[in-house]
């Protein structure tokens, strides 16, 4: 079963149906290959309302939607996640943090697996905090590091502590920072991206509500950060990468810096200019999809 979804799960082939109680799916009540059998794009975001505006801009950059034209939540029956489709692609909302889009991903690969889809693709797009870059970078993940630095996910499973390689597509990586220089439109870098657990404390931040630490210390800790090759911050890729690894899936991580951390911790860029840049890992990813199709 080369280039097809494979499951690290022996116990799914002896369940009668599979409910994805999250996507409110299931094999028992909606037919997965006539549905989903032809998706080779999954792009995955935190936020439904994004998620639908990408689907809306690459119907239209395929020539599959017209102006004005409406795309239903496949997953209206349940107010955890929105899933939208349109020709091949799949767009899915996966929420904030790495629980959320864990939960996510397991659905999304079992529904890939029980769609019986192939040569899939699957790219998470969204916002960050850069680290010594201009806001409105983009960055590209060469590898999802956790906040000591190191490339893995740490896991307890059955009280035992799993480590799991976050490495992501080398050659994806290639193709899309050369999708990003025939765009021309924005700087775009490849670097690591590191995974906190949380937004404030985690991420060496001096503006949540508790914060036992001075800015000479956060200084220092973000210059280390960089130091080790990470360019971006943000809470999902390490799981994201580690899943998308265990089930043969190539994957790709396309982030959008909102502000240089070294420089301060709150995104003050006016509201226009932050649609802009959240429109950029859109634009490269819906560019590569064209690219992909023969359609560019």
């Amino acid at each position: 079963r080369e280039n097809f979804i494979h499951l690290c799960n022996p116990h799914l082939e002896k369940m009668k149906e599979d409910i994805l109680y999250h996507f409110a799916l299931g094999t028992g009540t909606h037919d997965f290959p006539t549905l989903f059998g032809d998706v080779k794009f999954v792009c995955v975001g935190g936020s439904p309302s994004r998620m639908k505006a990408f689907i809306t801009y690459i119907a239209e950059e395929l020539g599959l939607g017209s102006p004005g034209c409406d795309y239903p939540n496949i997953c209206a029956g349940t107010d955890r996640y929105a899933m939208y489709k349109v020709g091949p692609v799949l767009s899915v909302s996966h929420g904030m943090g790495i629980p959320s889009i864990s939960i996510m991903l397991h659905e999304l690969i079992k529904l890939l697996y029980h769609a019986k889809c192939s040569d899939i693709t699957i790219i998470r797009i969204g916002t960050s905090g850069g680290i010594g870059l201009e806001p409105g970078s983009v960055v590209i993940t060469r590898q999802s590091v956790d906040a000591t630095f190191k490339p893995q996910l740490e896991q307890v499973v059955l009280g035992k502590t799993v480590i799991r390689s976050t490495n992501l597509d080398e050659q994806l990586t290639k193709e899309l920072m050369q999708c990003s220089k025939e765009i021309g439109q924005f700087n775009t870098v490849i670097g690591n991206t590191m995974c906190t657990l949380d937004f404030y404390e985690g991420q060496g931040r001096l503006d949540g509500a508790i914060c036992l630490y001075d800015e000479e210390e956060k200084l220092q800790y973000l210059k280390n950060a960089y130091e080790s090759g990470v360019r971006n911050i943000e809470m999902e890729s390490s799981v994201f990468a580690a899943m998308c690894n265990l089930s043969g899936v190539k994957a790709a991580v396309v982030c959008v810096t909102l502000l240089n951390r070294l420089e301060g911790d709150q995104i003050s860029s006016p509201h226009d200019v932050l649609v802009e840049y959240q429109q950029r890992p859109q634009k490269l990813v819906g560019y590569f999809i064209k690219k992909s199709l023969g359609k560019v």
